[in-house]
C-alpha cells in the first residue's frame, strides 16, 4: 500500500470549477471595489453632494463623535486638497445646509466647522446601514478565516500604497 498523496492532478477530488486561485480573488476584489464605488455614488446622489463633500462630512461626523473640532485646514489635510479648493468646498456645504461655521472659542480668528443636525442624521443613516450590512456579511466566518482576509487586505493596501514608489521606465 502506498502513502503517496497526489496533489498535482487537475482538480484533485474537486472539479476544476470549484478551485479558487489568485486571479479569482483579485477579480472578486475588483467586483467589490466597483460595487463600493457605486454605493458611494448613490449615497452622494441621495445627499446631493460630491465625493470630497461626502468625505468632508464623514470627517465632521466622525470628529464630532470623538469630541474633536474640525477647521478648514483639517479638511484640506484630510482630503489632500488646496486651501482654495477647501474654501470652495466649505462654502458649497454651508450654502447647501450641510455644514455650519462657528467661532472657535480658543482662537478668536478661527472657525470651527460642524455638520448640521439634518446632514449628520443623513450621513449617519447611510454609514450605519452600510456598516451593519458589512458586519452581517462577516458573521459566518471563523476568526481564523477573518484573520486571513484581514492579512490579505492589509497586504493589498501595502501593494497599492507602494505603486507611488514604482517607476515605470519607458523605452525611447
Amino acid at each position: 500500500m502506498t502513502t503517496e498523496v497526489t496533489t498535482s492532478a487537475a482538480g484533485f477530488w474537486y472539479d476544476d470549477q470549484s478551485r479558487v486561485d489568485a486571479v479569482d480573488v483579485l477579480n472578486a476584489l475588483r467586483r467589490y471595489r466597483t460595487a463600493e464605488s457605486a454605493v458611494q455614488r448613490r449615497a452622494r446622489e441621495a445627499l446631493g453632494i460630491g465625493e470630497n463633500a461626502l468625505l468632508a462630512l464623514r470627517l465632521l461626523v466622525d470628529s464630532d463623535e470623538a469630541g474633536r473640532t474640525v477647521n478648514a485646514k483639517d479638511i484640506a489635510e484630510h482630503l489632500d486638497i488646496t486651501p482654495a479648493s477647501t474654501s470652495a468646498l466649505v462654502d458649497r456645504l454651508v450654502r447647501s445646509g450641510h455644514v455650519e461655521r462657528h467661532a472657535d472659542p480658543s482662537d478668536r480668528r478661527g472657525v470651527i466647522l460642524t455638520a448640521t443636525g439634518r446632514s449628520m442624521r443623513d450621513v449617519l443613516q447611510v454609514i450605519d446601514q452600510l456598516d451593519s450590512r458589512a458586519l452581517q456579511a462577516t458573521e459566518h466566518f471563523t476568526s481564523d478565516e477573518l484573520a486571513v482576509v484581514t492579512s490579505f487586505l492589509d497586504e493589498m493596501v501595502r501593494v497599492v500604497d507602494d505603486v507611488d514608489t514604482v517607476r515605470v521606465s519607458r523605452s525611447a
